[in-house]
């Protein structure tokens, strides 16, 4: 891997509008770290789907309590987001390893935020995450763990497509634009707060709204 000067104090890189960092010297490794935004999206929503499906064609989950998984798992998955967003992504990097761990998980998105190839875990690491899950939830939870499976997933997936589009696309006219410029708070203002990106119920909750701009 190349080494990557770490900020002082544990403070992310400042951000460049265009180009991509090379995080391994490895031409394997490295293109494994670029993916297309669809590749997880269709993991994700299939793996909701069928979840849902198997449960309720195998009358493992009603209805109505599929529903209220489902739910349950997507607002699960809202604060595993900000939790990891602002514990795991922007730990202090305080050694060399946390350094290199924080740039290669999250800095270098900070650092090139334009780099759409690295909005999103590549196919590989996203078919573990969710087999994963599948295990720990089904352990947990038995056979109500596929309800909360699908919701979850769903839950991570509208989180990718949400920050996709926020990085890619220029802000909507209408009502939309305020996720566009709740998380540029976080990237170019304010890295230390507004760490919801598919919600800001967390932030609200919390305590980590950024400071409104004075007129």
């Amino acid at each position: 891997m190349e080494q990557q000067a770490a900020p002082a104090s544990g403070q992310l890189h400042k951000p460049k509008h265009k180009g991509s960092a090379r995080l391994f010297e490895n031409p394997v490794l490295e293109r494994m770290t670029h993916t297309h935004i669809a590749a997880p999206l269709t993991i994700f929503f299939a793996v909701a789907a069928v979840s849902l499906y198997y449960g309720l064609s195998r009358g493992l989950l009603t209805g109505l309590s599929a529903f209220g998984l489902f739910l349950a798992g997507w607002f699960a998955f809202t604060l595993v987001e900000y939790l990891m967003h602002r514990f795991l992504y922007h730990m202090k990097a305080d050694t060399p390893g946390k350094a290199k761990f924080q740039y290669t998980m999250h800095g270098v998105h900070h650092e090139f935020p334009k780099d759409k190839t690295r909005l999103a875990m590549p196919p590989i690491l996203t078919v573990f995450v969710t087999s994963l899950l599948f295990f720990i939830f089904r352990f947990v939870f038995g056979y109500a763990g596929l309800g909360i499976l699908a919701g979850f997933v769903f839950g991570y997936a509208l989180y990718l497509f949400v920050h996709y589009a926020i990085h890619v696309y220029a802000p909507p006219k209408n009502f939309l634009k305020f996720w566009w410029h709740h998380h540029a708070q976080h990237h170019y203002r304010q890295d230390e707060v507004a760490f919801g990106v598919s919600t800001t119920i967390w932030d609200h909750i919390i305590g980590t709204m950024p400071e409104k701009r004075g007129k």
